[in-house]
């Protein structure tokens, strides 16, 4: 039993691949990241070196992976009891863990190998279940973005970042990938934008709603879930077996949106940051 780190995805994701696309609900946003720096190249996040792993129980299998893409913080998925220690022996004292995002019991176990660490967001994974448009719908009507959109896009994908506390740095690159596939959905009102939402790649026949941004002054009319929705309806016509998004459990408001629109709790995550 042991844990085997990489730099190199192609060498990551030949013997974590086939795990991460086994159980693709789970691991959507490890098949997302990877799949991108396969595509995109391995400093698309920033312009250090990317740490990919992946833990071999007793039987040789893998059964737990981290993916970290710095600066973001470290993404462990499927990470059984038994491998925790041995992770924090391994990387605990560099700043491969200094900031972590995982399941809420794997959170609590590094916790206290690792103490110090502090929770900054706690987030809920979601399944579409049953579509439900909301009815009555917003006045208005849902689009493709278009490249003539992109300076908008970029303003609002800085904004969904700014509302998340994501990072800025592939806004403009999400903007030109999703409009060129026709991932990214606009509702209008008054022949205006009012609403974004955006999907990413299928993999594993899964498809993520992200991306889902109404402006403040757009706010409280209905918006954003109509165009969450119509997102979801483009995946499952795509021919998504699962459609998933997050949220941040901070906010009752989207939670509550995305529940009445079908969606439905999958699990919870923490994403937690040890001070220096």
């Amino acid at each position: 039993m042991t844990w085997t780190f990489t730099h190199d995805t192609g060498t990551f994701l030949a013997a974590a691949g086939a795990s991460l696309a086994a159980r693709p609900v789970e691991h959507t946003v490890a098949l997302t990241v990877t799949e991108r720096l396969g595509r995109a190249g391995a400093h698309h996040y920033g312009e250090g070196d990317p740490v990919l792993g992946w833990w071999r129980g007793a039987d040789g299998a893998v059964a737990g992976t981290l993916v970290r893409t710095p600066p973001r913080p470290a993404l462990l998925n499927g990470v059984p009891a038994e491998a925790v220690v041995p992770l924090a022996e391994a990387l605990g004292a560099g700043p491969d863990l200094a900031a972590v995002n995982a399941d809420r019991d794997t959170a609590a176990l590094l916790a206290a190998v690792l103490p110090g660490y502090r929770t900054e967001q706690e987030q809920r994974l979601y399944r579409l279940g049953a579509l439900r448009p909301p009815s009555p719908a917003p006045e208005g009507r849902a689009r493709a973005a278009r490249r003539a959109d992109r300076a908008l896009l970029v303003e609002w994908m800085h904004g969904f970042a700014d509302t998340t506390g994501q990072s800025k740095t592939s806004a403009e690159w999400l903007v030109d990938e999703g409009t060129e596939r026709g991932a990214l959905t606009l509702w209008e009102s008054g022949g205006a934008p009012v609403a974004l939402a955006g999907r990413s790649r299928m993999l594993a026949g899964t498809v993520r709603v992200t991306s889902v941004y109404t402006p403040p002054e757009h706010r409280g009319r209905g918006y954003a879930a109509a165009v969450t929705a119509e997102a979801s309806r483009a995946a499952l016509a795509a021919g998504a077996a699962e459609v998933l998004l997050f949220t941040d459990l901070g906010n009752p408001t989207s939670n509550g949106v995305y529940r009445r629109i079908g969606y439905e709790p999958v699990a919870d995550r923490m994403q937690m940051r040890r001070d220096a």
